[in-house]
């Protein structure tokens, strides 16, 4: 009810009113109404400070010197998101599109998530947070590591604008190692195969990549251990 009216104000308005008009001069409902407009004010105020962050990120231009591709950050949140998937940086295809995870890792990760593109897309919902905002270009054996001047820069601003996230999913190396810190384990398998010591914080997961499907092969219990109960979790966040 009250994120359909954090989008209507005009909507909101014409029920505080009628409230009012109702309770009269009486205050029976003086304490409810004031919380129901502390909420909505709130929202308000959540929704412009993120469009204002959001523009911001989109305009920086920190490591423009790095990016031989050029400057292009992407990014999806909302204040009203419960789930948040930190990756690690766009590859050329999302560089290009301008659309986060979209090429074969993401419909590798939405597979492993259980969840279609429109589920996987929809900000109110979730939130898809690089570790590197910008396509960081190419090395000797694949993509360069994510520029790390973004999620200093940029991370904890954002975090702080969704105060209904309730999970992160740690996707990958850089990811781990920013949030986990001491606490991650000596490999990234490891670190994977002991998710549950990390939950219901964070939920730490391999890059989709093609490329790691080896791993996977040589990993079973990925597959018979760790995805059924990702699937179960996203579920239950996002039912």
């Amino acid at each position: 009810m009250f994120p359909s009216l954090a989008n209507c104000p005009c909507l909101f308005l014409s029920i505080a009113f009628v409230v009012i008009i109702l309770v009269g001069e009486e205050g029976v409902l003086h304490s409810p109404l004031e919380r129901i407009l502390h909420f909505v004010s709130n929202q308000f105020r959540l929704i412009k400070t993120m469009e204002e962050l959001l523009q911001q990120i989109r305009k920086c231009r920190v490591c423009t010197h790095h990016l031989k591709d050029g400057v292009n950050p992407i990014i999806s949140a909302s204040p009203k998101c419960t789930l948040v998937i930190v990756g690690q940086a766009p590859g050329r295809i999302v560089h290009s599109t301008g659309i986060p995870w979209n090429d074969k890792s993401g419909d590798n990760l939405r597979n492993w998530l259980g969840i279609d593109k429109p589920s996987f897309y929809n900000a109110d919902r979730i939130a898809l947070i690089p570790m590197g905002f910008c396509y960081p270009g190419t090395g000797k054996t694949g993509d360069l590591p994510p520029r790390p001047e973004c999620a200093p820069l940029w991370h904890e601003k954002l975090l702080t604008l969704m105060p209904n996230a309730t999970l992160t999913l740690l996707i990958g190396k850089y990811a781990q190692a920013y949030y986990l810190g001491t606490r991650q384990k000596s490999t990234l398998t490891e670190t994977v195969y002991h998710f549950e010591h990390y939950l219901p914080n964070y939920f730490p997961l391999p890059h989709p990549s093609p490329r790691n499907n080896i791993w996977q092969a040589k990993n079973d219990w990925f597959g018979q251990m760790v995805l059924p109960e990702l699937k179960k979790q996203v579920q239950q966040i996002l039912s």
